[in-house]
């Protein structure tokens, strides 16, 4: 014979098959439920049913208790009746008889008011509690509905709700601003990919005409094809500086940037010995200049890499004899960092699209210097991930000026520097 004994609390928690059979019992009995049953409408109804019900329980107890409690109270010593025939005098004992009778009539018919009263209550609860929380959670299907139609190629449809400025209505414009931010990701993503694929071909097609051309002669000459070669090398080179700046860009749009405390005095005086030796070889003079105790919280290697880019520009396009300045200093709550170049300078017009990426001046120049066109973007960037922006000051034919200025951290008082911008 086999004993089923009760499962405690205890053999639960040993037992994990006994706990895997009870949930599959729970949502066996729940898949049995209809899907309505689930929802928040239903839930909401059950809720406030339940309350107005107890509620309701609660006074009419109150008061058929209360009632009784008078009732059982009450004494007659006796009890004269008018008749036709002329008044009656009924005796104690019967008259508190004829009362409990009375008491019991009235007790009986207020039970059964009551019970019919509070089942009418029940069901009327379950009706204007279904009718009030459909009413309630209208938005929330139109917020459901609107979601729906939204696709992922066509985000520019809003959910627009309107009504009073509640909770839902708050939601609802949370989930417009939301989406804005997600379309212009979107946006920004496709034109990111459209521009980059843009700037990858070229150079693709240059490889391939020119391999082309080359091999269809059978008779090319050792100097063709070594011109051929070093055309494809360009190209190549063009090619990787281009991938190796599309991968820090996106970088730095999805990686978090370090909370170190960064000197930026050391960094500068790190970054013009980097590019001393090429300076040099250039034939132009790099001046560094900044002062102790300029201290920011950021990224050095963030940083290291904005100077790099700002500073490899400046050599790029200051001619033989030119000079190159790299200083820094600190304006109220703020630390600058500055290359100043005697290069071409930039036209004013064109001084807000220097920071826009893929933007090289003139193009045609611009692919055949290998560059990508996304130094100064990065640079920018770099800047406002540390909270601070990236400025110009640039005149054509004396030379431009890009400086970044980042939070400072507070310092002990340092020698004051002219600002740059």
């Amino acid at each position: 014979m086999t004993h089923h004994l009760p499962v405690s609390e205890a053999d639960l928690n040993e037992d994990p098959a006994v706990t895997t059979r009870l949930h599959s019992r729970g949502r066996r009995w729940a898949e049995r439920l209809p899907n309505w049953t689930g929802s928040i409408r239903f839930r909401l109804t059950i809720v406030s049913s339940t309350l107005i019900f107890g509620l309701a329980a609660i006074v009419v107890g109150v008061i058929y208790f209360g009632l009784r409690h008078s009732l059982q109270n009450q004494r007659i010593s006796a009890l004269i009746v008018q008749i036709p025939g002329g008044p009656v005098l009924i005796k104690p004992d019967q008259a508190q008889l004829i009362q409990a009778q009375v008491k019991s009539q009235a007790l009986e018919s207020l039970q059964l008011y009551s019970f019919t009263a509070l089942l009418v209550l029940f069901f009327l609860s379950l009706i204007v509690g279904w009718l009030v929380s459909g009413r309630m959670l209208r938005p929330i299907g139109q917020i459901t509905n609107a979601v729906r139609r939204i696709q992922a190629s066509d985000l520019t449809q809003r959910i627009d709700l309107g009504g009073p400025d509640d909770e839902l209505r708050r939601l609802a414009d949370t989930f417009d601003d939301m989406l804005g931010r997600v379309d212009e990701a979107f946006e920004g993503q496709r034109q990111f990919i459209h521009e980059a694929s843009h700037e990858l071909r070229n150079p693709l097609a240059v490889i391939r005409t020119n391999l082309e051309v080359t091999l269809s002669d059978p008779d090319a000459s050792a100097e063709e094809l070594r011109h051929t070669a070093e055309v494809v090398e360009r190209s190549t080179e063009r090619m990787t500086r281009l991938v190796d700046d599309l991968l820090v860009y996106a970088r730095k749009g999805a990686l978090s940037i370090a909370r170190d405390p960064v000197d930026v005095s050391a960094l500068v005086i790190e970054a013009a010995d980097e590019f001393a030796v090429s300076a040099d070889v250039a034939g132009i003079h790099l001046a560094k200049d900044s002062p102790l105790g300029l201290w920011i919280l950021g990224d050095r290697l963030a940083l290291r890499q904005a100077l790099a880019n700002l500073l490899a520009n400046a050599v790029r396009y200051t001619p033989a004899g030119g000079s190159i300045r790299v200083r820094a200093g600190r304006e109220g709550a703020w630390i600058w960092m500055s290359v100043e170049d005697q290069g071409p300078g930039i036209a004013l017009e064109d001084q807000d699209r220097v920071f826009q990426r893929f933007w090289r001046g003139d193009p045609h120049e611009g692919r055949e210097q290998g560059r990508s066109g996304l130094g100064l973007t990065i640079v920018r960037q770099i800047a406002e991930a540390h909270g601070g922006e990236a400025k110009l000051a640039s005149v054509v034919g004396q030379g431009s000026a890009f400086a970044l200025w980042l939070p400072a951290l507070p310092a002990p008082k340092a020698a004051a520097v002219e600002p740059l911008i």
